[in-house]
């Protein structure tokens, strides 16, 4: 077991939350229990004087749950009227909830073009130093209302380790519906044991990835793998960890040994 105390010294700080996390797993409809307690962390976290952005997923499911449909539409305009009505109304609950805890938060939208063309990419890291100047949270997702193959993520476990570099975070916390990286598929293996540490992503740790657990989100631990990848590439530390387990956040912040860290190389 490695020591890892030294990550009480992260001062600025992206937790992605995935689909599953903020959803029941029996209808796939938004969990305001789960929404309420994973904001209240995020406060909380705040108030001990770090910065947080927050990447969430789940506009999908609430825009489902609004329009009471079943399941997505399968064709691409369907999609984006869900997301467009589920993004709305999600970020309505969280501007809610974070206001419940004297926080105020600030909505970012964002495709793969913007951070692919200098001059857009540098106005969105423009909007995210002031937002964190101000005091606010910034909540990002990928515009689905907008985005078409060409221009999308795809998953957001890719975009939160990209808006980890745009805003040079020193940690990037995954939560997801797993609890880290297992030497062997624990759904099929009961002897599966969870990897504390990566020091180094090789092919070994990639043939460890396995697909998600859950239906609800587009990622499972292969986008992990790659979200890792390129927040290790920019100096950033990554841990990934179950967003159940009670205080997920404080607990990786203070130092215990939750989850999968992938352990960033120091930077020359």
């Amino acid at each position: 077991m490695r020591d890892r105390r030294y990550l009480q010294g992260k001062t600025r700080i992206v937790v992605k939350i995935g689909s599953s996390s903020l959803t029941h797993a029996n209808t796939g409809k938004i969990s305001l229990s789960k929404l309420e307690r994973f904001v209240r962390q995020v406060a909380d976290l705040k108030n001990s004087g770090k910065e947080v952005i927050v990447v969430t997923s789940g506009a999908v499911a609430v825009g489902l749950s609004a329009l009471n449909l079943e399941k997505k539409p399968m064709e691409l305009e369907g999609k984006q009227a869900v997301a467009a009505v589920g993004q709305a109304s999600l970020m309505m609950l969280y501007q809610k909830l974070f206001r419940e805890y004297n926080h105020v938060a600030g909505q970012l939208l964002i495709t793969k073009d913007i951070v692919e063309n200098a001059k857009r990419k540098q106005n969105v890291v423009n909007t995210f130093k002031s937002l964190l100047a101000y005091g606010a949270i910034p909540v990002v997702n990928e515009n689905d209302t907008v985005a078409t193959e060409e221009i999308e993520f795809g998953d957001n476990d890719t975009l939160s380790a990209i808006v980890a570099t745009l805003v040079e975070a020193d940690l990037l916390i995954l939560l997801s519906d797993i609890d880290g990286l297992y030497d062997k598929n624990p759904n099929l293996h009961e002897d599966a044991r969870i990897i504390s540490h990566v020091d180094a992503i090789d092919e070994r740790v990639e043939h460890m990835a396995s697909g998600s657990n859950s239906s609800v989100g587009t990622g499972g631990m292969i986008t992990k793998i790659l979200a890792a990848k390129i927040a290790n590439e920019s100096g950033i530390d990554m841990v990934i960890s179950h967003a159940d387990t009670d205080h997920v956040l404080s607990r990786i912040v203070h130092g215990e040994d939750l989850g999968t860290l992938f352990k960033a190389p120091v930077l020359q």
